[in-house]
C-alpha cells in the first residue's frame, strides 16, 4: 500500500496516506504520505489507525466553533509588529502575573491538544464505542484552545510571540478533526466543516510567512495543508477550486525544493501528477453556453432514487455498512483512492448539507444541530488490502451489523483465475475452483518462497475466492464485483437463506472502448453516473448543459418504468426485492439494469462476456431485454445524436 490513501468509516477505518476520500483507508487517515520514504503529509500529527464507528451523537455541534468567528482583526498580528517572548527569568519578572498565568494555561491547552491528537493513531480500527469518548475529549480541548487563543490574542502576542503559522497549525487540526469524523461516520455535512476550516486558513493567509522563516519543516506543514485541503475539495466536487490550489501547491513545492535542496521533491511531484490526473478522469465533459466546464455531482439528490408505488410491499432492509476495496492495476488514484473508489463512495452518500446555516448578530456561523438519524451506510475504504486485512475488516462490519440491515461489499479489483484452467466447465464447481479477485500480495512472498513457485493443485492465496464470502451470507448481502474475473462471483450458493445478490461486471469490453483499468471501469461508472457512462460508450467528449439536464429528466422516467418492471415482475427472485426497499440499493439495481440494457443494445458489445451478469439471475425478457426499456434507450440515444451506434431491431439482431 503505497501512498496512503482515504478511507472512510462509521465503525472503524483505516488510516490512509495522500489519496477523500476522500474517504478513509485501513491504513493512514491522514491524506498524504509515502511509505517508500518515510514521507507522510501529516508527519508527527499523523493518524494512524482509525476506527469505524457508531453514528456517534457528536458533541462537536456545541463544542467546536466554526472559523468563521475569529475576528479578522487578528490578520495584523505577526505582520511586521514586534514581538517580545518570554524567556528566561529575567523576562519572567518583567511580566504581570495576569499574563504570565495566560501563556502558562496556553502552553498546557496546546501540549495536551498535541497528545490527544497524536493519540487517534493508537484508536482500534473498528468497532463502535472505542473512539467515541476519546474523539470527543480530542474536540473539547482543541475547542477550548481555539477560544482561548482568540480571548487572549494581544497577551500571546507580544508576550508569548504567537505565529500566524501557529494559529493556521490549530485551525488546520480543527479541519482535520472533521475530516476524519467524516471517515468515521460517513456524514458528509463534516465535510463542509472541515471545508470552511481549511479555507479560512488560505483566506487569512495563515501560513503567508512561513515561506520567509529558514525552517524547511515548517513549508512542509504548509504542503501538507494543501495536500489535505485538496481532498476535502475533490470529495466535495469543488474541481474549479481543486484546480486552483493544485497551480498554487505546484508552485510552493517548487519554490520549496529550489530553497532547501531536499529529498522527498519526488513524493510532492507525485502528489502533483496524482491529484492532476484524477481531475481528468471523468471521460466526458458537461459545458455551457460559454464553454465552461459545468461541475455535476452525482450524490444522491433528494428524489433521485425512484419512489415506491403505492401499496407495493418490499423488503424493509436498510444498508447500514459498504466496505469499499480497490485493488487495480495502474487505475488513476489519488493518493490510496483509486477513482473506482471514489465514484462507488460518492454513489453510496447523499448529498452533504452544511451544519453551519444560520447567522448570528455577531455575524459568526452557528453551526445547526445534527440530523437526529445518519444519512449514509458507513463505509470502509480499502486500497490494496491484504487478504488478512479485508477478512478483518469484513468480519468486524458482519458483527456489528444491525438487524433488518443489508452489507454492501464493493471489489474493484484485478481478477486471479485458477492455475491450470482455461474454461470453468471444464473442473468442479466448487467455491475456490474459480478463482476470485486479487488481494496484496505482500511482495509475493510467502514463508520465504514465490507465490507463483506453488503447485498449481494449490488454490491461490492472496484471491478473495467466492467461498470466503459464504460465512457471511448468514446476513443480508449484496456484493457488487468489477473484475476481470467477475464470473467467479456467479457461482455462489445461498447457504442460509438470506437475502443475497451479486452484481457482476463485464469481463471483456470492445477492444475499442478505453481501457476500463486506466480511468475507471465502465461498470463502476454506469452504478454512478449513467447519463456519463451512455455518453462516453457513445464516444461523446462534451455534451451541452441544456441537453445533458433533459438527457438526465429523461433518465428519471426511465429509470420509474425500471423500478416498476422489477417490482411487478413475477419471476424475479425475492432477493432482489427485499433489498429494494433501501434507496441505495434501488437505486444502483436499477442503474444495473439500465447498463445491461445498453450494452445488450450497443453494436460494439457483441460477447455475452461483454454484458453484466447477476445471481440470482434476471428473467431478461421483464427487465434487461424489455421492449419498452430498449425503445427508452434508443430515445436516448437519438436525443444525444447516437441512434446509429444502436441496433434498432435488436431482438431479431441478437
Amino acid at each position: 500500500m503505497q501512498l496512503a490513501a482515504a478511507s472512510s468509516g462509521l465503525r472503524g477505518t483505516q488510516p490512509l496516506r495522500l489519496t477523500a476520500a476522500p474517504v478513509r483507508c485501513w491504513r493512514n487517515p491522514d491524506p498524504v504520505g509515502c511509505e517508500r520514504t518515510g514521507f507522510t503529509v501529516c508527519g508527527e500529527e499523523n493518524l494512524r489507525g482509525s476506527s469505524a464507528a457508531l453514528h456517534l451523537q457528536l458533541r462537536r455541534c456545541s463544542r467546536v466553533p466554526p472559523l468563521t468567528g475569529i475576528p479578522e482583526c487578528d490578520v495584523v498580528c505577526d505582520q511586521g509588529s514586534k514581538v517580545s517572548v518570554m524567556t528566561g527569568a529575567e523576562a519572567e519578572e518583567d511580566i504581570p502575573l495576569g499574563d504570565r498565568k495566560t501563556i502558562t494555561d496556553f502552553c498546557y491547552l496546546l501540549d495536551k491538544s498535541k497528545q490527544l491528537f497524536n493519540g487517534l493513531r493508537d484508536l482500534p480500527q473498528y468497532g463502535h464505542k472505542q473512539w467515541q469518548s476519546y474523539f470527543g475529549r480530542t474536540f473539547d480541548v482543541y475547542t477550548k484552545l481555539w477560544k482561548f487563543q482568540q480571548q487572549h490574542r494581544q497577551v500571546l502576542d507580544s508576550r508569548y510571540g504567537l505565529k500566524r503559522w501557529q494559529i493556521g497549525e490549530v485551525a488546520s487540526k480543527i479541519g482535520q478533526l472533521y475530516y476524519h469524523y467524516y471517515l468515521r461516520t460517513s456524514e458528509t455535512s463534516y465535510l463542509n466543516e472541515a471545508f470552511s476550516f481549511y479555507s479560512a486558513i488560505r483566506q487569512r493567509s495563515y501560513y503567508y510567512q512561513v515561506n520567509k522563516e529558514d525552517r524547511p519543516e515548517l513549508v512542509v506543514k504548509k504542503l501538507r495543508y494543501y495536500a489535505r485541503y485538496i481532498v476535502v475539495c475533490l470529495l466535495l466536487n469543488k474541481m474549479d477550486l481543486v484546480k486552483v490550489l493544485v497551480k498554487e501547491l505546484s508552485e510552493e513545492i517548487e519554490e520549496y525544493t529550489q530553497r532547501f535542496n531536499t529529498e522527498d521533491q519526488l513524493e510532492w511531484n507525485l502528489v502533483l501528477q496524482e491529484v492532476a490526473a484524477f481531475i481528468v478522469a471523468d471521460p466526458v465533459v458537461v459545458l455551457n453556453d460559454n464553454n465552461s466546464v459545468v461541475i455535476t455531482s452525482n450524490r444522491m439528490l433528494e428524489g433521485s432514487a425512484p419512489p415506491l408505488e403505492q401499496g407495493m410491499v418490499v423488503g424493509q432492509l436498510v444498508l447500514a455498512d459498504a466496505l469499499i476495496v480497490g485493488n487495480c492495476n495502474n487505475q488513476v488514484k489519488f493518493s490510496e483512492l483509486t477513482v473506482d473508489m471514489f465514484r462507488m463512495l460518492q454513489a453510496l452518500e447523499r448529498e452533504p448539507v452544511n451544519l453551519a446555516t444560520q447567522t448570528s448578530k455577531q455575524g459568526t456561523l452557528e453551526p445547526s444541530e445534527k440530523p437526529a438519524k445518519r444519512e449514509n451506510p458507513h463505509k470502509y475504504l480499502l486500497y490494496k488490502p491484504t487478504f488478512s486485512q479485508l477478512f478483518t475488516f469484513l468480519s468486524a462490519s458482519f458483527k456489528e451489523l444491525p438487524a433488518n440491515s443489508v452489507l454492501l461489499v464493493y471489489l474493484s479489483a484485478t481478477g486471479v483465475f485458477p492455475a491450470g484452467h482455461s474454461d470453468y466447465e471444464a473442473f468442479p464447481a466448487g467455491p475456490y475452483d474459480f478463482g476470485g479477485v486479487l488481494t496484496n500480495t505482500n511482495r509475493d512472498v510467502v514463508n520465504g518462497e514465490m507465490v507463483q513457485k506453488r503447485n498449481q493443485a494449490q488454490k491461490e492465496m492472496h484471491c478473495l475466492h467466492p467461498g470466503d464470502l459464504f460465512p457471511f451470507t448468514r446476513k443480508p448481502l449484496f456484493l457488487i464485483v468489477d473484475s476481470s474475473n467477475s464470473s467467479a462471483y456467479k457461482n455462489f450458493s445461498n447457504l442460509f437463506g438470506q437475502p443475497l445478490v451479486s452484481l457482476l461486471s463485464p469481463t471483456v469490453y470492445p477492444k475499442t472502448v478505453q481501457d476500463p483499468s486506466q480511468q475507471g471501469s465502465l461498470f463502476t461508472l454506469f452504478l454512478y453516473s449513467p447519463l456519463l457512462a451512455f455518453s462516453s460508450i457513445c464516444g461523446l467528449n462534451s455534451i451541452r448543459q441544456g441537453l445533458w439536464e433533459q438527457a438526465q429528466e429523461f433518465l428519471c422516467k426511465v429509470f420509474r418504468d425500471i423500478g416498476q418492471m422489477i417490482t411487478r415482475s413475477r419471476t424475479i427472485d425475492q432477493a432482489f426485492l427485499q433489498f429494494f426497499g433501501d434507496e441505495f440499493l434501488r437505486l444502483i439495481l436499477i442503474r444495473f439494469v439500465f447498463c445491461s440494457a445498453v450494452l445488450r443494445l450497443h453494436k460494439l458489445f457483441r460477447e455475452s462476456r461483454s454484458f453484466p451478469e447477476s445471481y440470482p439471475e434476471l428473467p431478461k425478457q421483464e427487465t434487461v431485454e424489455s421492449s419498452l426499456l430498449q425503445r427508452h434507450i434508443l430515445d436516448l440515444a437519438a436525443m444525444l445524436d447516437v441512434h446509429n451506434l444502436f441496433w434498432d431491431d435488436s431482438l431479431e439482431t441478437y
